[in-house]
């Protein structure tokens, strides 16, 4: 699952901490179930066994995990809270996504979002992605005029050493065989406070 940076992929690293952990010789088994656009920082979630892995997938799918995201964006953010729906289309020959009308193929995609602090230029706003579509809540932002901090790809002026100020803060899910809730958290990376 690495990229053409050659860099060691999240995978490996995982698979390289389980072997370790567990004293596993040979292949281990690590399932991505839930992943991030490189530029973006927060929580991921992968899976030890392939039925924990489907199972996972399973609650993804009929979007039972919940799942919220912070950023900062550039603009003032109004009205303060709502929901955006749009049909996107993505572009595999260039990895760029567009909102296109509603009679265009594509998918259906939703979010909602709330503002939480202003400052200057920037605003800091929740995000709770009702679908998961690839870089969704990064074109629904920008179609609002509100790119994301340093997503030069979808409109932000400002560059920020290749991250963009998009952060997966949490998720939460039922464990796979235990079925108890569980909520994993990251905290925002300490270089948004430049933003503030």
């Amino acid at each position: 699952m690495g990229d053409q940076t050659g860099d060691l992929s999240l995978v490996d690293l995982v698979r390289d901490y389980l072997r370790q952990k567990y004293n596993k010789p040979g292949n281990v088994y690590v399932g991505v179930v839930h992943r991030l656009d490189r530029p973006v920082s927060g929580v991921v979630l992968f899976a030890r066994t392939s039925k924990s892995a489907a199972r996972l997938s399973e609650q993804f799918r009929i979007r039972s995990v919940q799942k919220v995201y912070v950023a900062v964006v550039e603009g003032r953010v109004l009205p303060s809270k709502g929901v955006l729906i749009h049909r996107l289309h993505k572009d595999r020959s260039n990895n760029r996504v567009t909102v296109v009308s509603d009679t265009s193929p594509g998918q259906d995609c939703e979010l909602e979002y709330e503002r939480l602090d202003s400052f200057g230029r920037f605003t800091l706003i929740r995000i709770k992605p009702v679908t998961g579509r690839s870089h969704q809540i990064r074109v629904q932002l920008a179609s609002q005029g509100w790119p994301i901090i340093g997503d030069k790809k979808y409109g932000s002026k400002i560059d920020v050493d290749g991250f963009i100020a998009l952060h997966a803060e949490s998720l939460t899910f039922a464990h796979p065989t235990t079925k108890e809730t569980i909520t994993l958290t990251s905290p925002a990376p300490e270089t948004w406070d430049q933003f503030q």
